[in-house]
């Protein structure tokens, strides 16, 4: 590889964390100006640096920004009309007594969907609290299992916004992606449940007593390792499940007279389950269309009877009906106009930080491609006998680590790779999955979700780092396999 090309690519990178980390400045901003030095080392014109960036920001988010700010949206009307604890409720009866762990990383897991993890995690945790204190043992597990669920989907599956800026990056299909990410968390949930279980115990006794207070009360002395830490079975203890779905006090002041407003698990999920069916049936009729007609994803328009399922698959449309089936089911009629518009505002505002970053990881991406960049590392890459998947699943990696987050870490992976995908033979779907798994490695101090967890569970020190952090890296291990089959899998069907 030129090595003027790769000295861009690595000051580059090199650039986007030590402004994270090091300046008053953001993601956002790193990210534009990584692009622009990247061009100036590359020997760009000043102009068409510019013009770069323009070019990949536009494109990005012409694909792919709507969907996100209609994901976030959505995931905040569940958040405040009490939907999501109603789910959580469901998916307790539905595991049992004696499966508390399971149920929690798997809540997590459904959460984590449309609503934001640190959001999630502290709208669920009066869940895991409420489950140790009538059981007198287990938070630790329970906490650790919920956090673990809401990383699983948070990375693998869209509307939530990380994936769905690398899938628009890369160019990949969402549907494809939210089955492929479907698979994975399936997969990956025992991963986290066994390890909360496995290390929920060594550090229960580490929850600092201001926290066991609050969860336990009275009744600490009469704790001992029982089924939810140990997985014993004991505690058949009935939890006030009542409780945990009461009217929310966000939705305004209800009239005289009128009925308490409650969400039930099914209404609930409607708003979330409607748009993914929506779009993984447009996935479907249209690989069926194609393969009927002979034609290739680049070329495919599609006929007369797929027309109308494409069109209401597609991510926008989709997304929009779960949008309106959100405000006008969760929500009651005497909830203020004004305040569903300042939610909505709310979400608007939390989606921007997200739609300024892919839009910027994607110039980025522009100017490595035409910089040349993309082809010299395509070519070095190639000769390697390696995984073609390992590079985003690396890049993300490492600038996981060193910055912290993990949507920078997976738009900046899928920045680089994009310019050599094909040239390295690696597949778009492939691709967004290794760079969203590569993000999961070693959540710590570094990670704002890793203050949200540990100090809602009273861990510090080693015990945080092992709880969350071990867990963390545990499931980026666990991916490398998941990963390598999907390359082949997907490797042999091409």
């Amino acid at each position: 590889m030129d090595p003027i090309l790769l000295v861009a690519l690595l000051v580059g990178i090199a650039l986007i964390v030590v402004i994270v980390l090091k300046t008053r400045l953001d993601a956002f901003s790193g990210l534009l100006i990584a692009s622009v030095v990247v061009g100036l080392i590359a020997g760009q014109d000043l102009p068409a640096i510019v013009a770069s960036i323009k070019e990949g920001f536009g494109s990005t988010l012409a694909s792919i920004g709507i969907v996100i700010g209609l994901g976030v949206a959505i995931g905040k009307i569940l958040e405040v009309s009490g939907a999501a604890q109603a789910i959580a409720v469901a998916f307790l009866r539905l595991f049992g007594k004696g499966r508390e762990p399971w149920a929690m990383t798997s809540i997590g897991a459904l959460i984590s969907i449309p609503v934001f993890c640190d959001s999630g995690y502290v709208i669920m945790n009066p869940l895991a609290r409420a489950i140790a204190r009538v059981k007198k043992y287990g938070y630790a597990t329970l906490g650790i299992a919920l956090a673990g669920g809401m990383v699983i989907t948070h990375h693998f599956v869209p509307p939530t916004p990380g994936p769905l800026g690398v899938a628009g990056i890369l160019g990949a299909s969402v549907g494809s992606v939210i089955l492929v990410g479907l698979v994975f968390t399936l997969l990956m949930i025992p991963v986290v449940t066994v390890y909360a279980k496995w290390i929920g115990p060594r550090v229960e006794h580490l929850v600092s007593a201001e926290v066991q207070e609050t969860v336990y009360g009275d009744v600490r002395a009469e704790r001992t390792p029982a089924s939810v830490g140990a997985g014993s079975g004991s505690g058949d203890v009935d939890v006030d499940l009542e409780s945990l779905t009461s009217e929310s006090t966000q939705l305004g002041e209800r009239p005289e007279g009128a009925k308490p407003h409650r969400v039930g698990p099914v209404i609930g999920l409607l708003p979330l389950v409607v748009p993914i069916v929506l779009i993984v049936l447009n996935t479907v009729v249209s690989a069926i269309d194609m393969e009927n007609r002979g034609m290739l994803p680049a070329d495919y328009e599609p006929s007369a009877w797929a027309g109308p399922f494409v069109f209401i698959g597609d991510p926008v449309i989709a997304l929009l009906i779960g949008l309106v089936l959100a405000v006008y089911l969760l929500l009651p009629r005497w909830t203020p106009r004004t305040r569903s518009h300042k939610w909505l505002g709310d979400a608007a505002a939390d989606a921007g930080l997200i739609l300024l970053i892919t839009g910027a990881g994607g110039g980025l991406g522009q100017v490595l491609r035409d910089t040349g960049i993309g082809d010299e590392l395509a070519q070095a890459i190639g000769g390697l006998p390696l995984p073609s998947f390992l590079l985003p699943f690396l890049i993300a990696s490492i600038v996981r680590i060193a910055q912290g987050s993990g949507t920078v870490s997976m738009i900046t992976a899928a920045s680089v790779t994009a310019p050599v995908m094909a040239t390295i033979g690696l597949d778009p779907l492939v691709a967004v999955m290794a760079c969203v798994a590569g993000a999961m490695v070693c959540s710590y101090f570094n990670d704002s979700y890793f203050w949200v967890v540990t100090r809602f569970m009273g861990l510090e020190g080693t015990a945080a780092l092992k709880a969350h952090s071990g867990m963390t890296t545990v499931m980026w291990a666990a991916s490398i396999p998941m990963l390598f089959v999907l390359s082949l899998v997907l490797g042999a069907s091409g």
